[in-house]
C-alpha cells in the first residue's frame, strides 16, 4: 500500500480538491454535492474516474449512486480494497 500513513479519506480529499478545483482544507468527510459548489453531476463522474484510476478499482453503478459524501466514498473504497 503506498503511503501507509495516508488514509483513504486523506487521498480522496486530495483527489477531490484537484478535480473540483478547491482547497483541500475546505473538504471533509461530510463534504457533498450540497456543500461544494463545484461538485455537480459532471464533476461527480470526474471524481469517480479519478478514484478508480488512483486506487486501481472499478465501482459498480449502485456504488457510484451511493457516493454522497467524501467519507462515504472512503468507506466504499476501503471495502473494495479489502476485497469484500
Amino acid at each position: 500500500m503506498p503511503n501507509p500513513p495516508s488514509s483513504s479519506l486523506d487521498q480522496i480529499r486530495s483527489l477531490a480538491a484537484d478535480v473540483l478545483g478547491v482547497d483541500v482544507a475546505e473538504l471533509s468527510a461530510s463534504s457533498s454535492p450540497e456543500t461544494v459548489d463545484a461538485w455537480d453531476s459532471v464533476q461527480h463522474l470526474s471524481l469517480v474516474l479519478a478514484f478508480e484510476q488512483h486506487f486501481d478499482i472499478q465501482f459498480e453503478p449502485e456504488e457510484i449512486e451511493a457516493m454522497k459524501t467524501l467519507g462515504g466514498i472512503a468507506a466504499i473504497v476501503d471495502r473494495k480494497r479489502a476485497g469484500s
